[in-house]
């Protein structure tokens, strides 16, 4: 016989509560004590875990979700189920010492528990594998992409990363029976759009208005549908709503108007910050701006850059200081190492709060001198604005509220609910905003809210082994290559090279090769073979099975292991677009395979059973690539789906299911993909200026004349620095444009360089060169 007894005295501290263990019982087992308003720490745990509730009140919070529980609740969790048990309780925590027995009764005790948790592998596989993980019940799933800086429009470093990703999760969410929303917007406030309207002629709030315009456009060109679209500087309620959002933050007493070291150009005396200075990053060394540094991901507050540089002027920046209102970021580690666990946090970011937070100390100006920008209630910082980072962690619930009001929805920015899920979706250079800074702010803002949030980053995207750049016109636009027959290509090559886990690299060749070799030479081409053999066997229509052979029955297996695989790719534990394009594919050479093997005796006598079932077989293959490419290729998956008899696919599939017998087949005629423009022997007309400078470049080069180089960088063609620089001066002598050096060398092939050379000089002189070289 064992006995055991609840006794206050031998409680230790675990999981953020009173705990004490009871041996012997064959199972892990234990007392616990919740003090009056306290609560167990958020976790999950490969156990089974039984509680009983023996004295006092409170309430589980599953998911957001709350549950009361009183004396004689009895409690199941299955493996991985988070789980926190709350004292509603509002007695003097003075007592806490004071054993239930003692105030029984009088509805305000100690919450007192006995645990039970046991290991059960099988169970715990199960529980990591049910399709139950893969969505979020009956809560509201607002998925967020990283709202762009209206600076410029999106090219595909950006569209690969936060855009794509979020729509992705939010339709495949859907299918799954989740109220799940994309939300984002134009950040019009960022400094980036300074430097814009200066170099476009035009205000910050029209320079804002028209990019933000562009950037919704190109999402509309790639399918990327939005429940909500917040354009900061014309939202009407936006400004008060930030405003008294900062206020709370300001009121917690947590952040002051601080006076620190600050930094200001030598020639104008102006306040510099992120676009405005540059510098070694005090966290890895590497070249960065102002705030962050998109290599290591680590903050600085510019006055800790080593060689600070004013991009406006040659001198030294000049040292000085500043009032603003600052956060002592460093005094909330422990909130913010609790926050990450809660939801999902990647390794990588949890592995940058560790970095950030070993620094002695941390403190972010939340305010900064400007005259762009909404500037915070009251006198204390006159000509400064909220910082658009921080004023960005308000901007996610404004969202979230103006959606709720067109749904007629009582969501408000003001109040947070606990059962709203939060999924963020941001590059890395955003990381430490999104997953250190923002939970430190609402906590601030609303100590009574506890934000579920799952966090989703992806790394930088190349553009033939370099950073998408603007300035250097090293970028492919999203308008450049976005049409209607060109849109589930690209989504599926970028999903195929999304940055993951690391940087990656687009290349055009890579892409028109995927698209000649993948999308049309094995999906097209098998697609069109089982609509002829379906026209000449079956008369159009799908066939029903007939006898079934042990290679049927493997590959029926077969099409639900890449069922599961993708499930799981596109699931909010594991999601991953690289892995959901693979899987696709998969799904397709699979098929062509097993096609081969079985065509053998398509036109044997004696197997028609046989062979009808090889070919309902390769139907439903087609059937569960129409689903399951839905969220990744929503325009191709709704065409083939027609294809195949089908209403466009609204619901995840949870099996391989056949086609229904006689149903119409028209796959025959269908095109899903079409060849590049380059491809199909439709070149674009060359710049007018690419002989002339093609002939210069040989010159320096001393290359024959039957080389074709029109297409190669002067780096490909192993240009020093010595004969780009006599291109450089050619340039220059005869058209007055001064290319810079890495412009030359990394700006692009030579005809590319000969478009922006074309684009800068006068036009009579352009013409002028032209005539003067056709004769």
């Amino acid at each position: 016989m064992i006995i055991a007894s609840y006794d206050a005295d031998v409680l230790e501290q675990a999981f953020g509560i009173d705990m004490s263990g009871v041996e012997g019982l064959g199972t892990g087992a234990g007392w616990g004590r919740v003090a009056p308003g306290g609560a167990t720490d958020g976790h999950h745990h490969d156990e089974s875990e039984l509680f009983v509730i023996v004295s006092g009140r409170g309430e589980f919070v599953v998911d957001g979700e709350t549950h009361p529980v009183a004396p004689g609740t009895v409690v199941l969790f299955e493996p991985f189920e988070s789980h926190v048990l709350r004292n509603t309780s509002l007695r003097n925590t003075s007592l806490r010492n004071t054993s239930p027995r003692d105030t029984a009764g009088e509805g305000d005790d100690d919450l007192v528990f006995f645990t039970q948790y046991w290991r059960d592998a099988e169970r715990a596989m199960a529980s990591a594998s049910a399709p139950a993980r893969e969505g979020f019940g009956d809560r509201p799933v607002f998925v967020f992409s990283t709202p762009p800086t209206p600076n410029g429009d999106l090219h595909l470093g950006h569209l690969c990363g936060p855009y794509l990703g979020a729509d992705a999760f939010t339709r495949f969410q859907r299918m799954n029976g989740a109220e799940a929303y994309h939300l984002t917007g134009s950040d019009d406030y960022q400094s980036y759009v300074l430097g814009a309207a200066r170099a476009d002629g035009r205000t910050p709030a029209e320079t804002a208005a028209h990019y933000s315009a562009e950037i919704a456009e190109t999402l509309r060109l790639m399918d990327i549908p939005l429940d909500q679209y917040t354009v900061t500087d014309q939202d009407p309620g936006y400004r008060e709503g930030l405003k008294d959002f900062f206020g709370k933050v300001t009121a917690s007493g947590r952040v002051s108007v601080a006076e620190h070291d600050a930094l200001f150009d030598a020639g104008t005396g102006h306040y510099l910050y992120e676009a405005d200075v540059k510098g070694g990053c005090p966290g890895c060394g590497n070249d960065t701006g102002g705030n962050i540094c998109e290599e290591c991901g680590e903050p600085n507050t510019v006055t800790d850059l080593t060689e600070p540089r004013s991009a406006a002027a040659p001198q030294a920046p000049v040292r000085g200081t500043a009032a603003r209102w600052t956060l002592p970021l460093h005094t909330f580690s422990a909130d913010v190492r609790d926050h990450h666990r809660l939801g999902r946090v990647p390794a990588r970011l949890r592995e940058l709060a560790d970095r950030v937070f070993a620094r002695p100390s941390l403190d972010v100006p939340l305010t900064h001198p400007s005259g762009w920008g909404v500037e915070p209630r009251g006198d204390d910082t006159d000509g400064q604005v909220i910082w658009v980072w921080p004023e960005m962690s308000y901007g996610f619930l404004h969202g979230i509220q103006s959606l709720g009001a067109r749904l007629g929805r009582p969501w408000q920015a003001a109040a947070p609910a606990p059962d709203w899920k939060i999924v963020h979706f941001f590059g890395y250079d955003n990381s430490f905003y999104h997953s250190v800074l923002y939970p430190v702010l609402y906590r601030l803002a609303f100590p009574g809210w506890t934000p579920d949030i799952d966090y989703h980053v992806n790394e930088f995207y190349l553009l033939d082994g370099e950073k998408f750049s603007t300035s250097r016109r090293h970028a492919i636009w999203g308008k450049e290559i976005l049409t209607p027959d060109t849109v589930d290509a690209v989504r599926f090559f970028l999903a195929a090279t999304r940055p993951e886990g690391a940087r990656t690299d687009f290349r055009r060749a890579a892409y028109e090769a995927a698209l000649d070799d993948t999308l049309i030479g094995t999906w097209q081409q098998w697609l069109t073979d089982l609509g002829a053999r379906t026209a000449k066997h079956h008369a159009g229509r799908a066939p029903d099975a007939g006898n079934w052979t042990p290679e049927h029955t493997a590959f029926l297996a077969r099409l639900g292991t890449r069922l599961s695989a993708v499930t799981t790719a596109l699931g909010k534990d594991a999601f991953s677009l690289n892995q959901a394009a693979a899987e696709l594919d998969g799904i397709v050479r699979d098929t062509v395979r097993f096609a081969r093997a079985e065509s053998l005796l398509t036109d044997t006598p004696g197997w028609e059973d046989e062979n009808r079932t090889a070919l309902a077989l390769e139907l439903a293959a087609a059937r569960l690539l129409a689903h399951a490419a839905a969220p990744v290729m929503p325009r191709f998956a709704a065409r083939l789906a027609a294809a195949l008899g089908q209403d466009a696919p609204g619901t995840w599939p949870r099996t391989v299911e056949l086609l229904t017998p006689g149903t119409p087949v028209d796959l025959a005629d269908a095109v899903f993909f079409r060849p590049a423009p380059d491809a199909a022997g439709a070149p674009d007309a060359e710049p007018v200026l690419t002989p002339w400078l093609t002939r210069i470049a040989r010159t320096a080069l001393r290359l024959g004349e039957d080389e074709h180089i029109a297409h190669r960088t002067l780096t490909q063609l192993a240009a020093g620095s010595l004969q780009a620089v006599t291109v450089q001066y050619q340039i220059l002598d005869a058209l007055d444009v001064d290319l810079s050096m890495d412009e030359l060398l990394h700006g692009g092939t030579l005809a590319e360089l000969a478009a922006v050379v074309a684009e800068r000089a006068e036009p009579s002189a352009v013409a002028a060169l032209t005539s003067e070289d056709a004769r």
